[in-house]
């Protein structure tokens, strides 16, 4: 069980009473300082000669204006030190560096590095500790470093101030604030900063470690100094490092470490070993006699008249401030009288200012210091509840049912008690067990009697009784008749006559009831018919009814099968829209399978949302649906719009989305997918588009192309889909001006940057669709580098660095001669240009595709293949900038999507 904060000030008591020689590694016989301003500390930590292990000793350093604890030269602060008890060794640490580096001029190359090196052979990062190293900066590339290897890597952008102030709080993605987890051992390291030239530059660069979840990024902290105090300490792993491991340890009694006849040797993960004491033991293990019983440690029942109270809070058992006040070592809390009043402290950090027996919380309250609520307890009995300032505990750590069966272990004791599990609100993981009286009782749980009866005929606001009130164990009655001389035979005589009254009554009135009741059901039905009629036309006129069918009247190259479909219709076509009929969901809404009357097999669109501008996205999609005929691009039957949320009635789709189909896997491997497949898709998603831009009565602008929007029948023929972002403008226009819409990983840069939407946008979307059919990996991707960025940043990278081969779906090569794959490669890194007018256009597009699927090569070969260095404008591989995201959604952004952006002319 791990110790806490509080328990460790016991620890030099119980060293001193108890330490005696026996070997060298054994704590000193003669008095050592224990403790050094608000920090406790025992052996093998210790203060002056002789007083610590090698490696250990510690620094009081009392010219401060609150004494600090060193350790090591260089010295570092230690924060707080927790002992070998459980799984974990450790102490707090600050490592905070501000570096100033000035901005990169001309083609000069400005790099700087600093280091930081561990307090001793002893203490290391631990790479299972989930360290991270922030680094908070503009324009700069970090290099993490362990003795010359480089460990992890990162890279931080920013844009202007009024970009970085909309910025949200807490995401660390590569816009001002990048990271690198610690994977490895650190007992020392060097961060290499080079700047980058990208965005705009700061000359300050500040970089600490602390734990992953530990710190929130803000914008403002890149305009104000970083000081130890605003960052939680790192946590430094320390072991015993005069052996190995425990086996070489042991063979070496004269310095062996772990002299407590009840303690135990691990080894550890940072190399060394550690001690720890014995299940059922607690205390210090490196000190003679050091594990003692828990009861030592804790108690039962607690001793006679044990402190109940600190300052203005209670405290009640199983906590305590006194040894045999509390029940176990965790729950010991420290009373510091110098105060007044005086106050209860939990660690050096926190304050309690309330114990909730009942319900299994502390409140608590933060005192100034870098330190955490809890400090570093990863294995506690105690976990952050959902609520601030709030902290969940338990009494033990076995689940209810393992402590049940123990009984010299269980801890609730009252007769009319229960046990709880304790999960902690973040993980959900299992912490441990407490105890709660029964229902209908009040008390303490842990004492012996401790849960009374509540007698709620005392509490008439809390429990109500409009009649007489008679109490009983763990419950009430409540009686309609007055109290008499013999009030058990009235309260009988007063249920008989309550039942003949209610007989009669019943007999009496049944007739005229029933009458009644049928009358009322065919008024309500009658209601009901004529309110669901009303409601129809009020979602009809809601949804813009009667503007669709305008619009769908007055378009003489709309699609005659259009039709407005009756909600009774669709509802006998999905069987009331029955949860065995839905095929499928999605952000917007469900798709179910239905069967009309005429039997044809139809997808039914149900919009989630009942919001305008979801409507007004509805509208669109059915409007430009209307005007388009073409075998691949998905059939609209009809619409809805007697329901609260629109309907929409497709052509039934049966296999899925080309998505699923690239990134579909059987038995762990993904299914084959032959060259011709790929290039037969691709060619008729280009032709979908050819017709969206030229061939349709007005040009229609998708605005949404994904693997996820083209939807494969069964013969894995493409068929285009989703509308509803689409946008139709006149032939005689260029682009629109639009809010920016579309899908993280195929959004085109310059849409994104400068909101005119172009047919070039589309022709972005689909060289990134071309990207997913090549490497069939999918639109957000992780790097060889642990960094999360776009499937077409990352391909466009790879074609200047790497060959062809080593980029490409192997199943691809082994089909397929190199010359019709660089084609399609070339073709994608065309439509991939940051600038939309050096894009060819989808009519260009579908001819050089229709050329390679009859084994030609399209005419002006050079027009194909480009050099790299003209395809881009002599900047076409774009950066690698992490990326937070997800596939299949219209949500992104600003700090992601804007290194994408950060080259594109303004």
């Amino acid at each position: 069980m791990v110790l806490t904060m509080a328990a460790i000030t016991l620890l030099p008591l119980l060293v001193t009473l108890l330490a005696a020689p026996a070997t060298a590694a054994a704590a000193p016989v003669r008095r050592c300082p224990t403790s050094c301003g608000l920090i406790d500390f025992s052996y093998p930590f210790g203060v002056g000669p002789g007083c610590s292990l090698p490696g250990f000793n510690l620094t009081c350093d009392a010219n401060t204006y609150s004494k600090r604890l060193l350790l090591g030269s260089p010295s570092v602060t230690v924060d707080y030190t927790i002992l070998a008890s459980g799984f974990i060794s450790s102490l707090a640490v600050n490592i905070v560096r501000t570096v100033r580096m000035r901005p990169r001029a001309g083609a000069g190359t400005v790099s700087a590095s600093a280091s930081w090196d561990g307090p001793g052979r002893p203490f290391a990062i631990s790479g299972a500790s989930n360290m991270s190293l922030f680094v908070l900066g503009c324009g700069v590339t970090a290099t993490l470093l362990d003795r010359g290897a480089a460990v992890g890597n990162c890279s931080v952008a920013c844009a202007g101030e009024e970009v970085m102030r909309r910025l949200p709080n807490g995401l660390c993605v590569g816009v001002g604030c990048c990271r690198i987890d610690v994977g490895v051992h650190l007992r020392a390291f060097t961060l290499n900063l080079s700047r980058t030239g990208d965005g705009v530059s700061r000359d300050k660069l500040t970089f600490f470690v602390t734990g992953q979840d530990r710190y929130t990024f803000r914008p403002s902290d890149l305009d104000r100094d970083i000081h130890l105090d605003m960052v939680p300490p790192a946590r430094l792993d320390w072991a015993i490092p005069s052996q190995p491991d425990c086996r070489h340890a042991m063979d070496d009694r004269v310095t062996y470490a772990c002299v407590s006849n009840q303690s135990e040797c691990r080894d550890s993960p940072i190399g060394g070993y550690a001690c720890h004491c014995s299940r059922g033991f607690s205390g210090n293990p490196y000190a003679v006699d050091g594990c003692v019983p828990d009861q030592v440690y804790g108690s039962t029942q607690p001793k006679a008249n044990c402190p109940t109270m600190c300052g203005n809070v209670s405290v009640p058992f199983p906590f305590g401030t006194e040894l045999g006040c509390f029940a176990r070592i965790h729950l010991y809390l420290t009373c510091n009288p110098g105060r007044s009043p005086a106050i209860l402290q939990m660690t050096q950090h926190s304050l309690v200012t309330d114990i909730s027996i009942d319900e299994g919380v502390l409140r608590i309250q933060k005192r100034s210091g870098p330190g955490d609520f809890l400090g570093d307890r990863d294995t506690t009995l105690y976990s952050f509840s959902g609520e601030s300032g709030m902290v969940k505990w338990a009494v033990d750590d076995p689940t209810c049912r393992e402590a049940m069966l123990n009984n010299k272990e269980y801890r609730c004791l009252s007769a009319h008690s229960h046990c709880v599990d304790v999960t902690d609100d973040r993980t959900s993981k299992h912490v441990g067990y407490r105890c709660k009286c029964s229902s209908g009782f009040q008390g303490n749980p842990y004492l012996e009697g401790g849960c009374t009866d509540i007698n709620e005929c005392l509490q008439p606001d809390k429990y109500t009784c409009n009649g007489i009130c008679q109490n009983s164990l763990g419950s009430f009655t409540c009686f309609s008749c007055p109290r008499g001389t013999d009030f058990d035979i009235i309260a009988r005589k007063c249920k008989a006559s309550n039942v003949i009254l209610g007989v009669t009554i019943g007999l009496s009135s049944g007739a005229g009831i029933l009458f009644l009741a049928v009358i009322t059901i065919i008024i309500i039905h009658r209601w009901k018919k004529g309110i669901q009629k009303q409601l129809k036309k009020r979602y009809f006129r809601k949804n813009k009814g009667i503007l669709l069918e305008q619009l769908v009247s007055s378009d003489p190259s709309a699609s005659d099968s259009t039709k407005i479909f009756s909600l009774e219709e669709l509802e006998k076509a999905t069987n009331y829209f029955d949860h065995s009929r839905v095929v499928g969901r999605g952000g917007h809404g469900t798709v179910y399978k239905g069967i009309l009357m005429d039997q044809r097999v139809v997808a039914i669109k149900r919009a989630k949302l009942v919001a305008s501008a979801e409507i007004d996205q509805f509208i669109n999609e059915v409007a430009i649906l209307s005007q388009i005929n073409h075998r691949n691009v998905v059939k609209l039957h009809g619409c809805c719009l007697e329901s609260e949320v629109p309907l929409l009635v497709y052509e039934f789709i049966s296999s899925g989305t080309l998505y699923d189909l690239l990134n579909g896997a059987q038995d762990g491997r993904l299914l084959p997918m032959p060259w011709e497949e790929r290039l037969r898709i691709a060619t008729e998603i280009a032709g979908a588009l050819t017709y969206l831009h030229s061939a349709a009565s007005m040009s229609i602008l998708h605005r949404d192309i994904k693997s996820m929007n083209v939807l494969l029948n069964d013969s894995h023929t493409a068929k285009v889909s989703d509308f509803g972002a689409s946008r139709s403008i006149p032939i005689d226009q260029t682009h629109l001006v639009t809010a920016v819409q579309g899908t993280f990983g195929y959004l085109d840069p310059e849409y994104y940057h400068t909101g005119r939407l172009t047919e070039k946008s589309d022709v972005y979307s689909f060289g990134v669709i071309l990207v997913e059919l090549l490497m069939r990996k999918k639109p957000l991707i992780e790097n060889e580098n642990g960094e999360k960025q776009n499937l077409s940043n990352y391909f466009l990278w790879a074609m200047g660095e790497r060959p062809l081969e080593e980029i490409v779906d192997k199943q691809v090569l082994q089909e397929q001669d190199m010359e019709a794959i660089k084609h399609v490669a070339f073709l994608a890194r065309e439509c991939l240009n940051l600038r939309g007018q050096k894009r060819p256009s989808m009519k260009d597009v579908e001819m050089r595709l229709q050329f390679l699927r009859a084994r030609k090569v399209a005419p002006g070969k050079d027009e194909v293949v480009r050099s790299h260095r003209d395809v881009g404008g002599g900047d076409w591989h774009g950066g690698v900038v992490p990326a937070a995201g997800h596939d299949g959604t219209r949500q992104y952004s600003l700090e992601q999507e804007y290194a994408s952006s950060l080259r594109i002319p303004r």
